[in-house]
C-alpha cells in the first residue's frame, strides 16, 4: 500500500519544493489520472478513497486524495500563517487529507492560472503549488478560481503501484476537471467510478484482492 506514517493537522509556515515529484511525460504512467479505491482496499487510508496523480514516472508515484476531509477549514490555514482575509466565503472551504505521508506539508492542486514559486504543471488545466505565495493570494482574494488545499500525499516506491494496480487495489481513469473541483467530498469516489461506467455501490468487498 502507499507510504503512510502518522496523520497530523497542522500546517508549516514553509516553501517547500516540489522536487519529489518532477514533471515526466513517460507514456504508460498515469500522471493527470485518478486512482480508485477498489472496494476490497482495507487500508483505513484509502477505503473508498478517489485520489489525484500529481507525477507518476519510474521513480514512484505521488498523488493527493480528493475525498478525506479534515476538521479544518482554510480559515484555519491563513490565521495559521497570520495572513488577513479579504474574500468572504473562501476560508470556509474544507481542507483535505491528501494522504499520510508528511501531513504538515500543504499542496494547493488549482486551475492552471497565475505564476507561483514552487508549482508542477500536471496538466494546461490542473496544477499543484506548495508555497505560501498562492496562500497569500488566496487569502486577498486574487488566487485562482478554482483551489483544492491538502495536507499531506500519497507515495509509492519505484514499480510499487504498478503492482498495486494489478493486486486490482485500484482502477484508474483520465482525470476529470468536474471531480476534483467542482463534485462535493462525499460524491467523489462514486462520481470517479462512474467516468468508467461502473457503480462502486454494487461490487461486493469481497470480490478480487488488494
Amino acid at each position: 500500500m502507499p507510504e503512510t506514517v502518522e496523520p497530523t493537522t497542522s500546517l508549516e509556515d514553509e516553501t517547500a519544493s516540489l522536487d519529489t515529484c518532477p514533471m515526466s511525460s513517460d507514456p504508460g504512467y498515469l500522471t493527470n489520472h485518478l486512482l480508485i479505491a477498489m472496494p476490497a482496499l482495507a487500508d483505513p487510508n484509502f477505503v473508498q478513497t478517489v485520489t489525484f496523480v500529481c507525477e507518476h514516472n519510474a521513480q514512484g508515484a505521488l498523488g493527493l486524495v480528493l475525498n478525506r476531509a479534515l476538521d479544518m477549514r482554510l480559515d484555519d490555514v491563513f490565521e495559521q500563517l497570520d495572513l488577513p482575509t479579504g474574500t468572504l466565503g473562501i476560508g470556509q472551504h474544507p481542507v483535505l487529507q491528501g494522504g499520510p505521508v508528511q501531513t504538515d506539508r500543504g499542496f494547493v492542486l488549482h486551475r492552471g492560472e497565475g505564476e507561483w514559486a514552487s508549482t508542477l504543471k500536471v496538466s494546461e488545466s490542473i496544477h499543484v503549488t506548495t508555497s505560501r505565495d498562492i496562500l497569500d493570494a488566496l487569502a486577498r482574494g486574487q488566487g485562482p478560481t478554482e483551489a483544492v488545499i491538502a495536507l499531506g500525499y500519497a507515495g509509492w516506491g519505484p514499480g510499487q503501484l504498478e503492482r498495486e494496480l494489478v493486486e486490482n487495489a485500484w482502477l484508474s481513469v483520465p482525470a476529470d476537471d468536474r471531480i476534483v473541483f467542482e463534485t462535493p467530498i462525499e460524491e467523489r469516489w462514486l462520481a470517479a467510478g462512474r467516468l468508467l461506467g461502473i457503480d462502486l455501490a454494487t461490487i461486493s468487498p469481497d470480490a478480487g484482492h488488494a
